[in-house]
This record gives C-alpha cells, structure tokens and sequence, in this order.
C-alpha cells in the first residue's frame, strides 16, 4: 500500500517509547472553504524521512516535512496557516480554500497507543489536542482544544460462493477494509485465498458463533444455493449491521423475503434487507456486480452521521 494510503494513526502508535522523539504527527485543525481533506486529517513524519498519510493533493506536503523536522529539533510545536491568509504566499492550495495544520513532535505515545486499542476493539472514541500539542482520550483539557472523531472503520462480513463472491471480497481488500469472506465451497475459499482475501470455511447454516455484527459493518450474501441464507440473514436482521444485502433478480428477493416472513419477521421488519444489490441494476458480469455493490455500500456509510466517543 502506498504511504499516502496508510493510517497514520496507526502507524505512530506501532512506535515504541524510545523512539518516541523521533515523529512529529501533523493535524488539520481548520478548513476555510474548499478542502481536500477534513478536519482531523492527520500525517506521521519521521525523522528518517518516513511519512504516512496524506494531508493535500502533495500541495504543501513537503513544507509541512520541513517544519515536522524544524519542531522534532526544537521540541515546540507549531500552528501553521496554507491557503488563503497564510504567510507562505508561495505555496498555493488549488481548491482556493485555507487550511491551519498543527504540527506535534514527539506525541505522546501512551495516549496513541491506547487510542489504537480502542480503534482495535471496534469503540467509537475521542481524542482530544490542546494548543500546546497536548493530547487526551478524557475530555478536553481546555475549552479549545480540538476533537477528533474515530468511527469504528468500516468492516465486510461477506457469506457465499463463486465468482461473485470472490471478485467482491477482493475488491474490498484492495480498499484496505476490514473484511472475511465465508463460503462452504472449497474452490471459493481456495481461490479468495490466493487472491490475498481474508476468508474462512462456513461449515454450518448460521452465523458462526465468533462473529459480531455492529453498526459499522455491512453483510453481503452471493449465493447461488439461497438455502444458506435463512439462518444467516435471521442473525444479521437482528444486528445493527448499516448494510444488509443478497444478489439475486426481483423474483429471487421476492422468494427470499417470503422465506424471512416464515421464520416469523413481518415485512415491514425486512426493508433493511437489500436485493437486488447494488447501484447498477440488472448486472451480470461479477466484476461489475462487485464496484456495484461496493459503491452502494460506500453510499450508504457515508451518509451516516458521524459516532462520537464518551469522555
């Protein structure tokens, strides 16, 4: 993957204590107009010339790298102002907009750390940065310190067989999403396997009993055998999953949701359950299913409102 794509959060918190001094992590702290990026964006430098995230298009990413340097030197941190009303009059930003970075050396590790362990677990949590670069996962030590937001990242739980399944739990690992594809197939597993697809053998009709659904992740079904599907859409309507979904024509939904009403769910209960799938309707071909069906799931996350954690 390339550095630009990589967490940097993620990154910072895999350094260990004794290399603490040795990164400097950059934040958008405020947008005015046009942005690229939001508010919380944030960039890891490291002394050795390493960097991961991306705060721009590359349009003042390399003076950013300068001043991470200047601050791990001196051990101050720093309020940087690009775009409009920024002393930097050289280094433009194209969408017109202006953006304020700060600038921390040597985070503190510890508070990364257990902010990534709760990112692991899958908690909506809060981080919070003082003007002086201070960091806390309690509640802002002043008024103005700036919050950041971290949604649980979006997850795929994918159950079924062939090409369809196949092609989409690829795709989706391409993105560098949480994901699992189940199967009872042992050429769907084979072959998502070699593909690099994170996937495991589903060798009962139901949802295996170590996986939990929660409100960031979506549940796909591409089965050609739909008898599978009772027991695992039971569990999945009765989750928060954001997305529920399974190919097949209108007739095949139809079929499907008469199945669901005789397991005891009204109809009025399975307008959460989705088919046929995706934006593009009438799809034959499982590479076009696949963007499809990634770009309504995608649609669908987005427009959720964003999770907050406790103090």
């Amino acid at each position: 993957m390339h550095p630009a794509a990589r967490d940097p959060w993620h990154e910072i918190a895999q350094t260990e204590g004794a290399d603490q001094g040795a990164v400097a992590l950059a934040v958008i702290s405020a947008i005015d107009g046009p942005a690229y990026r939001d508010v919380g964006t944030a960039m890891a430098f490291y002394a050795d010339g390493r960097r991961f995230g991306a705060l721009t298009a590359g349009c003042i990413e390399e003076d950013v790298a300068l001043q991470a340097r200047a601050a791990l030197a001196d051990g101050r941190a720093r309020k940087l102002r690009y775009g409009a009303g920024s002393p930097f009059f050289d280094l433009k930003l194209p969408c017109g907009g202006a953006l304020e970075i700060l600038v921390l050396p040597a985070p503190d590790l510890g508070v990364l750390h257990e902010l990534e362990a709760r990112r692991a677990r899958r908690e909506p949590t809060s981080l919070w940065i003082g003007a002086g670069g201070e960091l806390s996962l309690l509640g802002p030590a002043e008024p103005e310190a700036l919050r950041i937001d971290f949604a649980p990242p979006l997850r795929f739980l994918i159950f079924g067989t062939g090409p369809e399944a196949i092609f989409f739990a690829d795709l989706v690992r391409a993105t560098g999403a949480a994901h699992c594809l189940y199967t009872p197939e042992e050429a769907t597993l084979s072959n998502a396997r070699a593909a690099g697809c994170t996937c495991e053998r589903l060798g009962q009709a139901g949802l295996p009993d170590a996986v939990q659904i929660d409100a960031r992740t979506a549940v796909l079904f591409f089965f050609h055998d739909h008898v599978w599907e009772p027991p695992l859409l039971n569990a999945a309507l009765k989750s928060p999953a954001l997305y529920i979904g399974a190919q097949g024509s209108r007739r095949t939904q139809e079929t499907r949701l008469a199945a669901m009403e005789r397991l005891g769910w009204p109809r009025a209960a399975l307008g959460r359950l989705r088919g046929p799938i995706g934006l593009i309707r009438s799809v034959r071909d499982p590479r076009v299913l696949a963007v499809s069906v990634l770009a309504e799931v995608m649609a669908v996350a987005e427009a959720l409102p964003a999770e907050r954690g406790e103090a």
